[in-house]
């Protein structure tokens, strides 16, 4: 039996404030139903389900969810927009929201660089030293 699983994030009551946010930054997203306790939403296809839960667990850093970039743009696009309005930035592409939710907004060229055996080990001294990736300088390590 196959069956479509997606995640259940759990807010201390911000799970709309949450959807809506994510569903500005994302394209094809939308929110498909709210009733109070539980949101479901719906980013680049995926559905996610945002739970009204309280207080009692907060998120960390051992769950993220992977943004592959194609070009500079997009890592910028997706850094800047999570990164706002009380989000922070963290080393290696790892930010967290305002909501402190954790992502990772990382090149898809890296693990074409990082497999390069003349250049792999200078590219993860470089993106060792950097917040948010930059493109340009990890192809010139």
């Amino acid at each position: 039996m196959k069956t479509q699983m997606h995640p259940c994030l759990w807010f201390d009551g911000q799970a709309r404030a949450a959807a809506d946010f994510y569903c500005t930054i994302f394209p094809d997203s939308k929110v498909i139903n709210d009733n109070g306790m539980v949101v479901n939403f719906e980013l680049n296809g995926q559905l996610f389900m945002g739970l009204n839960g309280g207080d009692n667990f907060k998120f960390n850093e051992a769950v993220s969810f992977v943004i592959p970039c194609k070009d500079q743009e997009e890592i910028d696009y997706y850094w800047n927009k999570l990164t706002a309005d009380g989000g922070k930035e963290g080393r290696c592409g790892w930010c967290k929201d305002k909501f402190g939710l954790s992502w990772q907004v990382v090149p898809t060229v890296l693990s074409e660089l990082m497999s390069n055996p003349e250049k792999g080990q200078r590219v993860a001294q470089a993106f060792m030293k950097m917040n948010k990736f930059d493109i340009a300088a990890l192809q010139n390590a």
